[in-house]
């Protein structure tokens, strides 16, 4: 469980320190001379979306050499390319020191990221559901997305951390490295945990038959029902617990630091309702908890967004806010990774679920930040993100109450 479920750490680690120091970035690489803050930020959310969208094609790769030649050796491969791209973040010029060669550069190792990240989720997820107890997939997977939580709570307690003991304008000249150089002890001891695995029994049994891996059993149809029912998941948590912090900042005029702390109550309810979430999965169904997940968020988001924008709601009550919107995402969260696996069979497994979750990522996800902030600022409705949110899981909660039609072939 820990070599499976520690590539991801690493992966959302790092999505969520460029998430939570957008800000800095489109300053330090996106904002030209005579470029407005708008501007850049809208520049360094299109980079960011940019990586999701490379994530189907590191999906489709690498969950195809898995589902050939193994977990093992691939998701090695996979942990080494995140570890190395996001470490290169952190020395990388900016646009005072390369001109317009830094945005390019930042982006190429962003776009590495991409095709890493969308190997490691159907990877992890493969090995840690083929390797559960009979009964136990809900909780195992729940794990992944636990890990989700973990990494963007490392990411934001890193930077807040960083800006409050470097300050502001510490922080914007070089302390928004340090949180990236730090994924380099992260990697190794990930790739440490990773070089001891073994083969997941299933994949063994299939060497052992001589069952090939297949290709035609990636029904299109079930891909995009896995998208379907996990996009609230996507487009609600990266709402939550990414995008907030630039949203605060941007749009209601936050300092850094206040904007970096608020999210860490969202997270800590994110963590906190995932592994319980699976468990319970396994009890009455994947369906039904994610159902209540979407269907909360599609009612709460609008009333949510509101609280967090009036002047006369405190701190605590914007705290137990956050927390509780980052809890009802974690209902998603927690059997959807088991959910995906149970949609495709062990020898398409890795490709099917991990073209569906990236695909979900790449499009409710990535854009998620360029969307809201673009709309944000045309049309001047600060409750852009809380709609986004409350459609996306109306949307999932369509897909949920769908079955599936047989199982893939």
């Amino acid at each position: 469980m820990a070599a499976g479920s520690v590539g991801n750490l690493v992966e959302w680690y790092e999505f969520g320190v460029y998430g939570y120091l957008a800000t800095v970035l489109a300053e330090r690489f996106f904002t030209s001379a005579g470029g407005t803050p708008t501007e850049g930020l809208v520049r360094t959310y299109a980079s960011f979306a940019l990586a999701f969208f490379f994530r189907p094609l590191g999906a489709a790769l690498f969950g195809r050499l898995g589902d050939r030649i193994g977990r093992r050796p691939v998701l090695i491969a996979v942990i080494v390319l995140m570890t190395a791209a996001t470490t290169l973040i952190g020395v990388l010029p900016t646009y005072a020191t390369a001109g317009a060669l830094a945005p390019w550069l930042l982006t190429f190792l962003r776009v590495l990221q991409g095709l890493s990240a969308g190997g490691e989720f159907g990877g992890a997820v493969a090995l840690m559901t083929e390797f559960a107890p009979p009964g136990r997939r809900g909780l195992y997977g729940a794990w992944q997305s636990f890990t989700v939580a973990l990494g963007l709570l490392g990411g934001a307690g890193v930077a807040a951390a960083t800006a409050t003991v470097l300050g502001e304008d510490q922080l914007a000249v070089w302390g928004w490295r340090l949180p990236f150089l730090l994924a380099l002890p992260l990697g190794l001891v990930a790739l440490w945990l990773r070089v001891g695995l073994e083969e997941t029994p299933e994949f063994r049994e299939r060497e052992r038959t001589a069952v090939g891996p297949g290709g035609a059993g990636v029904v299109a149809s079930t891909v995009l029902l896995g998208v379907g029912r996990v996009m609230g998941w996507s487009a609600a948590g990266y709402t939550f617990l990414v995008v907030l912090p630039s949203y605060l900042q941007a749009s209601l005029h936050t300092g850094v630091r206040e904007a970096l702390l608020a999210t860490v109550p969202a997270t800590i309810g994110f963590a906190a309702t995932i592994l319980p979430a699976g468990l319970l999965s396994d009890r009455v169904g994947r369906r039904p908890v994610m159902l209540t997940g979407a269907v909360l968020v599609a009612g709460l988001a609008v009333p949510l967004f509101n609280l967090l924008q009036s002047d006369g709601t405190s701190a605590v009550t914007r705290g137990v806010a956050t927390c509780a919107a980052g809890a009802v995402v974690g209902l998603m969260a927690g059997p959807g990774p088991a959910l995906l696996a149970e949609m495709f069979p062990a020898r398409v497994r890795w490709t099917g679920l991990g073209l569906a979750y990236s695909l979900s990522n790449a499009v409710f996800s990535g854009c998620a930040g360029l969307i809201i902030t673009e709309a944000v600022h045309r049309t001047g409705n600060v409750d852009v993100p809380a709609y986004y949110a409350a459609t996306a899981c109306a949307v999932s909660a369509l897909a949920l109450m769908k079955r599936q039609r047989g199982k893939v072939s």
